[in-house]
């Protein structure tokens, strides 16, 4: 097979797969209910249910701004040794972490009620 043909075949199926990969990291509307339900009354318990900070840190926009997001999340899914910050990865996977420290950085949603 010529190195045209691969590389074309892989760019193809890069093509394809790029927005199966982008709606991964979104969760379903549902999905994002009960992560926003999760960190409002799980993390807020600690973090203040307004975020603002409590025995854990503020969780706000201007507080996060100079973390860098890969390190926020690490810190959900594995926690704090050493710290009352558990890690959460029994409870979500790292796209939903990525998610919630994005809806972090930029002001978290308040909770619907149903």
């Amino acid at each position: 097979m010529s190195e045209n043909l691969k590389t074309g075949k892989a760019g193809l199926l890069f093509c394809l797969l790029a927005p199966l990969a982008a709606a991964a990291a979104e969760p379903t509307p549902e999905r994002a209910s009960e992560l926003v339900r999760m960190v409002r009354q799980d993390c807020g318990s600690c973090h203040g249910l307004t975020l603002k900070g409590g025995l854990g840190p503020p969780l706000l926009p201007e507080t996060l701004r100079e973390k860098p997001a890969e390190s926020l999340r690490y810190t959900v899914l594995l926690g704090r040794p050493g710290t009352p910050m558990p890690p959460w990865k029994a409870f979500m996977n790292e796209a939903e972490a990525d998610w919630v420290v994005r809806q972090l950085m930029q002001g978290f949603p308040e909770e619907t009620r149903r």
